[in-house]
């Protein structure tokens, strides 16, 4: 398994080691370096060379362009993520991140997007970000996965695995061109624009799709049941 080599650099000792550790306990994460601050932080990343480099965005010595120059200076890919205490106003993709995660995250969505990332995909808006509060964005993703099917849910979940449209296909048993059909729909019926958009959304709210599926599918057994007794 080819594991993913990760720079973290964040002022607080305590998030340092709580980040280094979440991503330490997965198998397909390798930490080479912890930073205090900015300069240790481009050190790193030149010396290492890592896929991503999760880098505190208050730190008062970094600057995403100036880390981001060291690297492509070096001829090194190394992809930002921004780690930031709170959903800021700000272009992210000007400073030369490939994402940008709230310190609030559930870990498991630290971790999927983390993944997305070293996969290529960037994650640069938080599902549903604006002026409504969390719970309210949590409620409006709730009540848009209501308008998925089942089969939609299913490739919904998958997309936030990571999974490309051939896998889905293999898993499912369709072709990809009804998994391109089924993505239209969904694009269209949570008002979303591409697939990163739909993982991310997705990976946000992976229990309820889940909680979902299972629903369904108890629905399901329990009519096969009363019809074949």
């Amino acid at each position: 398994m080819r594991r993913t080599r990760v720079v973290i650099a964040d002022r607080h000792p305590v998030t340092l080691e709580g980040l280094s550790s979440v991503l330490r306990a997965q198998r397909d994460f390798k930490i080479v370096a912890l930073c205090r601050d900015g300069a240790s932080c481009a050190r790193a990343i030149q010396v290492f060379m890592p896929d991503i480099a999760i880098v505190d965005i208050s730190m008062p010595d970094v600057a995403g362009l100036q880390t981001l120059a060291v690297a492509r200076a070096a001829g090194i890919s190394t992809r930002l993520v921004f780690f930031v205490s709170s959903v800021q106003e700000g272009d992210f993709a000007a400073a030369g991140a490939h994402a940008v995660i709230s310190k609030d995250a559930e870990l498991d969505t630290l971790v999927q997007i983390l993944r997305h990332v070293a996969n290529g995909q960037r994650f640069l808006q938080l599902p549903l970000a604006g002026k409504t509060t969390l719970g309210q964005r949590s409620a409006i993703s709730e009540k848009a996965l209501t308008a998925l099917t089942d089969r939609e849910r299913q490739i919904a979940r998958m997309v936030s695995e990571g999974l490309s449209n051939k896998e889905i296909g293999r898993r499912l048993s369709i072709t990809d061109g009804t998994i391109k059909v089924h993505l239209h729909h969904i694009f269209q019926k949570l008002d979303i624009g591409n697939r990163t958009a739909l993982a991310a959304l997705a990976i946000s709210q992976n229990d309820n799709l889940t909680l979902s599926l299972g629903d369904h599918e108890g629905d399901k057994q329990s009519r096969r049941r009363h019809h074949h007794p």
